[in-house]
């Protein structure tokens, strides 16, 4: 079955259902699409690959689709293995295709694959010519790798963007936009974005200022929907994310051992909603993901962590997602930090180290209790809980 996008271009990509873990962290519950692009003109062009493990009739249906053809060209946007896996299988299969890339691109091509004949490379704005297709380049360095670009077909106002406008979730029979309820990708493109994309949304701001101008009309990344019915929708969500634009609302994560630090989150929470803070996510961080974490707290301008004592430190999931925060550079939070402890602290002294670290001065005094929280501590939770809903709702 082909699946034409505009005359002469066509969708080949797969879906992946099998893998559990993107880039073997980040959970896919709903698997993940790769997305690749031919275009017949009269010259033929085929934009990234798949992963080499969801391939299955991958070379089948390009076959198909060149109907006795050669393939004269070969466009590395992104050499990420997940869209590179089947560039050795192709270069074998059409010996004389010239891979398409910029410099970066062609040194990362020969580590991998040992690649360096027939390559063509092309600076930032060079052109290309298939027939009735005239394809431009764009490059857009760590948009999150050093080499990734966007090929423009600049005579219909489509952009192949790459990992840029991505999203987690295979392709379930509606491939465009236009075709299904677009809110479960923009949750999953919103999860793909902090937690691969997020670290470099300096450089995504370069990108979207480098588009500014340029007519788009289709929008085909290498994961995710294809945005025909709204093309604009996933470069505001992405100008949002970048500049570390947030909706009102609070992310409460907690680590908790025997329930005292769970209670304690309860309470603020509740505390906030009387206060009239209406978005409130209240997370175990020992039973979900760190991905669906980093979506969240991207999410709300409100954090609030809090955390067992153990061994003198926070929990190790608390501290596993501090250091990912840390790592990824969140900004723009008003945040709170509260702890529980036995016998020893040292939830609350980590949770002010990774505050202090990060930029991310806390509203309010941490509180820490020792035991289960009683009345006499009431008064301190509040405290919090009010400074945190005021400087949400201000």
């Amino acid at each position: 079955m082909q699946i034409k996008i505009i005359d002469n271009i066509y969708w080949l990509g797969v879906n992946d259902r099998r893998k559990a873990l993107f880039e073997n962290i980040w959970q896919l519950p709903q698997g993940v699409a790769y997305n690749s692009y031919l275009i017949t003109d009269a010259k033929t062009a085929l934009i990234d690959t798949v992963d080499i493990a969801a391939a299955d009739d991958y070379v089948q249906r390009l076959h198909e689709h060149l109907q006795g053809r050669t393939l004269d060209y070969l466009i590395i946007n992104h050499i990420e293995p997940d869209h590179s896996g089947m560039i050795d299988t192709l270069v074998r299969l059409y010996p004389d295709v010239k891979i398409i890339g910029n410099k970066l691109t062609f040194k990362l091509l020969e580590n991998l694959f040992g690649i360096a004949d027939n390559l063509h490379e092309v600076a930032d704005g060079d052109t290309l010519n298939l027939g009735m297709h005239t394809l431009r380049f764009i490059l857009t360095p760590w948009v999150h790798w050093p080499e990734t670009m966007m090929t423009y077909d600049a005579d219909n106002g489509l952009l192949f963007s790459g990992d840029v406008f991505g999203s987690f979730g295979t392709l379930d029979g509606a491939l465009f936009d236009d075709e299904t309820d677009s809110g479960f990708f923009e949750s999953e493109m919103r999860r793909y974005y902090s937690n691969i994309v997020g670290k470099y949304s300096n450089m995504v701001q370069k990108t979207l200022t480098k588009l500014h101008d340029t007519p788009i009309h289709i929008i085909c990344p290498t994961h995710g929907l294809i945005w025909r019915g709204e093309p604009s929708k996933p470069i505001t969500l992405y100008d949002r994310w970048s500049k570390y634009e947030a909706n009102r609302g609070v992310v409460v994560a907690f680590a908790s051992m025997y329930g005292h630090t769970e209670k304690i989150a309860d309470y603020l929470a509740r505390r906030m909603a009387e206060q009239g803070v209406r978005n409130i996510r209240v997370f175990d961080v020992s039973k979900t993901h760190l991905s669906f974490l980093i979506s969240e707290i991207w999410n709300y301008t409100g954090l609030l962590l809090g955390s067992c004592a153990y061994n003198g430190n926070a929990h190790p999931k608390m501290e596993q997602l501090c250091t990912e925060l840390s790592h990824i550079g969140v900004k723009n939070k008003h945040l709170g930090i509260f702890g529980s402890y036995s016998w020893s602290g040292g939830a609350v002294k980590s949770l002010s180290a990774f505050a202090e670290a990060a930029s991310l001065p806390p509203v309010a005094q941490p509180v820490e209790i020792k035991g289960s929280l009683t009345n006499s501590r009431f008064a301190d939770c509040d405290t919090l809980a009010t400074a945190l809903a005021a400087a949400i709702l201000a």
